[in-house]
């Protein structure tokens, strides 16, 4: 079966006084129908940046290429402009991080809606209205037909960010992309979009890519993982592979600063990650890990570390070997 999204070797340049800041390097993403990839890692690691060069939305500043990028079997370095426009809202749909900034606050929840059907399909507008209606419905937002002619502003955060959601699904795209779908909101609220967004996805069989640093919601509802750090894909692999053995010190730091039910003590301290990550301008030497790494070996600091693959769509870039890798998590990161 052929992957809904396919993007190899991604990379996002912008220049800066300092010098070019290599914001995104080498990345691969594929996404299956009907399957959730989560982008993970810190603010500023490039996964925002990622998706919205898939999206040809990046600021003109910033230069982005990619050796090859193919969405359901169409070749999008070959698009200009005009395909693109036509591709983004109809073919894939995009929830940003707040929707207060993304819903024009002059304009009706209704008006905002129906614009996407409007623009991408023949319908009429009594067609895009009622189409608007079941949508928000179909994200559990009560009375729908009066919240059309409601604004942004009076409706409640998480009403707004259920509107975004329906908002993406108008013209029914096989490909959603949410970023930080459930910042800014109560924990409560956080678990009923992360439930309607994976209840979404399996009624409609869309493909998804999920971009959060929370791997409790990767935990929750991701299939497959990318785990990034300065602008590259440390770790990839199933959710389950990631969480039961992962192999990059990234990622098992990450994993050491969650505290577990039941087994971490009350007033325990938390595992944590020492060092800042680097800037990314300028040409990176060996290891982008290697001021972090409790591991770190000369070979690091000078050789080229390449993605070692270890079965089909479990790769990890370090060059410790696996077992010695899974000895270092057994054992724990030394103090």
């Amino acid at each position: 079966m052929s992957a809904l999204l396919e993007v190899k070797g991604l990379r996002v340049d912008i220049p800066l006084e300092a010098g070019i800041l290599h914001a995104v390097r080498g990345v691969d993403i594929v996404v299956e129908r009907g399957k959730t990839l989560a982008l993970v890692g810190e603010s500023g690691c490039g996964k925002s940046l990622s998706v919205l060069s898939v999206m040809d939305l990046l600021p003109q500043k910033a230069k982005w290429r990619a050796d090859k990028i193919f969405f359901d079997g169409k070749n999008l370095n070959d698009a200009d402009t005009s395909p693109m426009a036509n591709i983004r809202g109809s073919k894939i749909a995009m929830i940003f991080q707040e929707p207060m900034t993304s819903l024009n606050p002059c304009y009706t929840i209704g008006n905002q809606l129906e614009e996407a059907l409007l623009t991408h399909k023949q319908v009429s507008r009594k067609d895009a209205r009622d189409r608007a209606v079941f949508l928000l419905e179909k994200v559990g937002i009560t009375a729908a037909a009066s919240r059309l002619r409601q604004y942004p502003h009076q409706l409640s955060g998480g009403l707004r960010q259920r509107v975004m959601i329906a908002m993406g699904l108008m013209c029914g795209p096989p490909l959603l992309i949410a970023d930080e779908p459930t910042t800014a909101l109560d924990v409560t609220i956080q678990a009923q979009i992360l439930a309607l967004l994976a209840a979404i996805q399996k009624e409609f069989d869309m493909g998804m890519i999920l971009i959060t640093h929370d791997l409790g919601v990767v935990a929750r509802i991701a299939d497959h993982v990318n785990i990034m750090y300065c602008g590259q894909v440390v770790e990839s692999g199933s959710a389950i592979d990631l969480f039961n053995n992962p192999l990059h010190p990234y990622t098992q730091g990450l994993l050491r600063c969650i505290p577990i039910p039941g087994k971490t003590a009350p007033g325990a301290h938390l595992g944590s990650i020492p060092g800042m990550v680097p800037t990314p301008i300028g040409q990176q030497v060996g290891c982008v890990f290697q001021n972090r790494c409790e591991y770190v070996h000369d070979p690091c600091r000078s050789s080229i570390v390449e993605a070692t693959r270890i079965s089909d769509g479990r790769e990890y870039n370090c060059l410790l070997t696996p077992e010695v890798c899974r000895t270092n998590m057994s054992k724990g990161l030394p103090k």
